[in-house]
């Protein structure tokens, strides 16, 4: 309970942020290095707040839908950041972050959860089935990103690396852009059909997630009014960040040394998982690996089946072009690389702290392949 305040209160610390980067950006005029970093951090706490609204609601609502409403707004910061990107037409900005989503969620928080909880428990356990289910379903989701690419490389052969990633951008309307939409067909059905899954048809696999809850039910609950009010407010201003974030993004990553899939993969998708990271790690501490598991594997799933096609439809009603699931040949390397690594380390249902080293250290050589990529 401690650890649990002491990270909403750093996370209020944080708040201060927000105010600061509306005098910068209103007041003052400062650099779009300076407005793209202090953005990002303004957008660590309200992502936080974002979730404890949700948590509340759901209280309200039963499990059901509450579970329902978690996996809806789980990854909302994320959405709104890859929402302002695709109007801004960064499509490949929006696919890194998509990629740095999925590889953070499960190499960087399960490893941080597993060493740490390691670390103050020598063994600790989760349900083997369900783990299973969520890696088996990342594989798919994993084969779904990584066919249009596979296509688009292999009749494209003469381009590679990023280069080759902008210009099937613009080819979206082609074989590349209609197989995008069908795949993102088949993967929303797949997340709606584990939905029904995990909430109706076997919800007992999932009840080790459900202890952990029991400190939160102990303090007073918000009001349904309340919960709805500061989830509304809390988006409204990711959103306002999020737009000054990536309007700074280029500049940003030009100025810092960086290319702009760095910025994706690593940056961004830290920034919209920070207060996700922390719980995660959290509930570890507390040795209910459950939790932290389907927190880890679940929000990668929620970006590959439900984020990354709802944004390629999104994209041909705001972005000034549609954007495709052909995504650079690292990208699908570290995709493909970190959804094998986690599968190998669930399915034996336990998990100790070397194999929180092994998943960070995958983490890391990724993170130096992304900063060494040519720009």
């Amino acid at each position: 309970m401690a650890l649990r305040l002491q990270a909403d209160q750093v996370l209020l610390l944080l708040l201060v942020f927000v105010p600061i980067t509306l005098v910068l950006e209103y007041i003052v005029h400062a650099s779009a290095t300076t407005l793209f970093l202090t953005s990002a951090v303004a957008i660590v706490p309200l992502a936080g707040i974002m979730g404890k609204s949700t948590e509340m609601l759901a209280e309200h609502v039963g499990a059901g839908l509450g579970g329902l409403l978690n996996a809806t707004f789980g990854n909302a910061a994320e959405l709104i950041i890859a929402i302002f990107a695709l109007r801004a037409g960064l499509h490949d900005l929006v696919k890194a972050s998509l990629t740095g989503s999925i590889i953070g969620n499960i190499l960087l928080i399960f490893g941080l959860s597993a060493l740490l909880g390691g670390l103050k428990f020598r063994t600790q356990t989760f349900n083997r089935t369900a783990a299973k289910l969520g890696s088996t379903l990342l594989l798919l989701s994993a084969v779904g990103l990584v066919i249009p690419s596979l296509l688009y490389y292999l009749r494209d052969g003469a381009e590679t690396g990023t280069a080759a990633a902008t210009g099937a951008a613009a080819a979206a309307g082609s074989g590349s852009g209609w197989l995008s939409l069908e795949i993102s067909v088949v993967l929303i059905v797949c997340y709606v059909l584990s939905l029904v899954f995990a909430l109706r048809t076997h919800p007992e696999l999932y009840q080790g997630t459900g202890h952990a809850g029991a400190e939160a039910h102990a303090a007073p609950a918000w009001s349904k009014g309340k919960s709805f009010a500061v989830l509304v407010g809390a988006a409204a201003l990711v959103g306002w960040m999020s737009e000054i974030l990536v309007g700074g993004a280029e500049e940003a990553a030009h100025a810092l040394g960086m290319t702009e899939v760095f910025v994706g993969v690593i940056v961004v998708a830290l920034v919209g998982n920070a207060a996700e990271h922390s719980t995660a790690v959290l509930v570890a501490l507390r040795n209910k690996m459950d939790l932290s598991v389907q927190i880890a594997v679940g929000s990668s799933l929620q970006i590959a089946l439900f984020i990354a096609p709802l944004l390629v439809f999104l994209s041909y009603a705001i972005g000034p072009q549609p954007i495709d699931l052909v995504f650079t040949p690292l990208e699908v390397v570290a995709v493909a690389v970190s959804v094998l690594v986690v599968g190998q380390i669930a399915d034996d249902g336990k998990t100790h702290w070397m194999e929180g080293v092994l998943l960070l250290a995958v983490y890391v050589l990724l993170a130096l392949a992304f900063f060494n990529l040519p720009g």
